[in-house]
């Protein structure tokens, strides 16, 4: 913030809505509890202005997003002001009570520069609209975001040139923070990587016809015929897609069937690189050399309809560091194509058993899951009700080509119960082996369910091995029963896979089993919470590296594990050694 003096910190947490549905899943409520607004508004001289200012990357376009809610008036026309966006005016009279249609109701509005950028520097300033003859000098904001957009899908940073010539492209992007309300950092976090997801509505053709119609300046955006302000979004009727389906505030850049060809050339077998219930995943190359996956439903099945669509639904409302992120998506010729960014390691699975790849050390798997742990953590809090995975499992954690883990393969995805429903019924649907034995026996899905399928996870991590093997002993069969088993007897470290033999802590592998076994309860309200599991998963992680700073010393850490034992409700209270 330019300057902090210009403007207080204001709160308010009770009786906030949505204005929106759609904006359940675009921020938390807990975003519009705060807000910067004007300060002495007796005094302040009335062209002063709440400034914020952002370095950025010049050669981009961005799309700006503020996060509104009224927490103090009562009524309209008490608190009207302008905005401005690089010193241009985005809009002028702006009454957050009028367009929300009341106080504590929460909604987004979006912004995007459609001339473009030459500058490192981004400013946003609110400030009294002294023409509208309204005896107001304030201004308020709840939670600004800011998307860096390329036209090519290609956000680097654009060529150095020398001599007329280029001569080389830095690869470097930049993550901002901004608190606009009091303790809201990472909840008003002002995201880039992700804007690659709005990269259709700068394609040329809409360029030129935005030019066209429109005066120099910053725009509310339009997306399909909707605006990027969510206000009234639930009264407009979403646009009918190829395959008969509607799609709602869809973001990402729709493909055409001949792009497609191009990058996978003619879905070539040798490309492909996984495959599915819905179908084959294919390494591609787009623009500029960009690797993505593509992945293909089998042709002229309609059996993927419902999942096609959930996929795109899900990823274009949701958008985390953990999250595998939507390119793009095609649907011509009875066709269903998802577009993703590429993981150049594959699947967690592949680096554990059946293939050549080179396993994983311990601290990558734990990092690893502490990875697919955020992920899910987020799906499960990022509305009312989050929203359920349904197929947790390893070959749906991806590696990045830093080993970073994502989940992917939304198609199965249900949004989570809400607050006056205890689970949601639904007919039974995930992959033998992590299915919750509660969600199969009631058909009642929580996200405990998602926590059961994790915990199987955790087991395969440690054991390397299938979850289900008929070729082995009856009692080894099934991965969850056979490893709680060794489990319940603490004496995991006896089953852990053998190439993980010196590398890793005691201590922390007796932990990490503690969790998983917590995750297998067979009721759903005797396991932990996705957050509850992070957080003992990055214990774990302390542990190890205590253990790598002083090998052969995991005695010092006992007293504080079997304290953190007990707080979890793992092992029987009993002296420490």
């Amino acid at each position: 913030m330019f300057s902090l003096n210009a403007a207080n910190t204001i709160a308010n947490n009770s009786n906030i809505s949505y204005v929106s549905s759609s904006d359940s899943f675009v921020a938390p409520l807990l975003v519009y509890e705060t807000a910067r607004s004007m300060i002495n508004n007796e005094v302040v001289e009335k062209r002063f202005n709440m400034s914020w200012r952002f370095e950025i990357e010049p050669d981009f376009d961005y799309l700006v997003r503020l996060h509104f809610c009224e927490l103090f008036y009562d009524t309209p026309s008490q608190r009207v002001f302008k905005i401005y966006i690089n010193n241009k005016t985005a809009s002028e009279n702006y009454d957050v009570f009028a367009k929300a249609g009341g106080m504590g109701r929460a909604y987004h509005e979006d912004y995007i520069d459609i001339v473009s950028r030459q500058t490192d520097t981004l400013w946003v300033q609110l400030g009294p609209d002294t023409l509208t003859g309204i005896q107001s000098t304030d201004a308020l904001l709840n939670g600004l975001e800011i998307f860096k957009i390329s036209r090519n899908g290609n956000l680097a940073h654009g060529p150095e040139r020398i001599d007329g010539g280029v001569a080389r492209v830095k690869r470097r992007s930049k993550t901002f923070f901004a608190a606009i309300g009091a303790g809201s950092i990472s909840l008003v976090a002002i995201s880039v990587a992700s804007a690659a997801l709005f990269v259709f509505v700068l394609r040329k053709k809409k360029m030129s016809s935005m030019k066209r119609d429109s005066p120099p300046g910053w725009h509310p955006l339009h997306l399909h015929d909707m605006t990027g302000s969510t206000i009234n979004a639930c009264t407009r009727k979403s646009p009918s897609i190829g395959n008969g389906s509607t799609s709602s505030n869809r973001t990402g850049r729709r493909f055409s069937l001949g792009e497609i060809r191009a990058a996978t050339r003619h879905f070539d077998d040798s490309l492909v690189i996984g495959s599915g219930g819905f179908g084959n995943v294919y390494k591609g190359e787009i623009e500029d050399g960009n690797l993505v996956a593509i992945k293909r439903a089998h042709p002229l099945s309609k059996q993927g309809v419902a999942e096609f669509e959930t996929e795109i639904e899900i990823l274009s409302k949701l958008r985390h560091l953990h999250l595998v992120s939507m390119i793009g998506y095609c649907e011509e010729e009875d066709e269903m194509i998802l577009v993703y960014e590429y993981m150049e390691n594959g699947t967690l699975r592949g680096h554990l058993y059946g293939t050549n790849l080179p396993p994983l050390s311990w601290k990558q798997r734990v990092d690893a899951c502490i990875g697919a742990a955020r992920g899910l953590h987020y799906l499960h809090t990022r509305a009312e009700g989050g929203v359920i995975h349904r197929d947790v499992k390893t070959t749906n954690i991806l590696l990045d080509e830093k080993f970073v883990a994502k989940i992917a393969d939304f198609g199965l995805s249900k949004t989570g119960p809400a607050l006056d429903h205890t689970h949601v019924s639904t007919a039974v649907k995930g992959s033998f082996g992590y299915l919750d034995p509660e969600y199969y026996r009631r058909q009642r899905l929580t996200q405990k369910s998602d926590v059961y399928s994790f915990g199987v996870v955790l087991f395969e991590v440690v054991c390397a091995r299938p979850v289900i093997n008929p070729e082995l002993p009856k009692d080894q069969i099934n991965l969850a029963e056979w490893a709680g088993r060794w489990q319940r007897q603490r004496s995991i470290e006896i089953i852990v896979d053998r190439r993980l033999a010196g590398d890793f802590s005691l201590e922390s592998l007796k932990k990490f089993g503690e969790i998983a076994e917590r995750c297998l309860c067979d009721e759903g309200k005797n396991r932990p919470s996705m957050g509850e599991v992070l957080w003992h998963l990055e214990y774990v992680q302390h542990l190890h590296e205590a253990y790598v700073r002083c090998p052969g010393e995991d005695s010092f850490v006992i007293n504080e594990l079997k304290l953190a034992d007990l707080s979890f409700g793992l092992v029987e209270d009993e002296e420490p050694e």
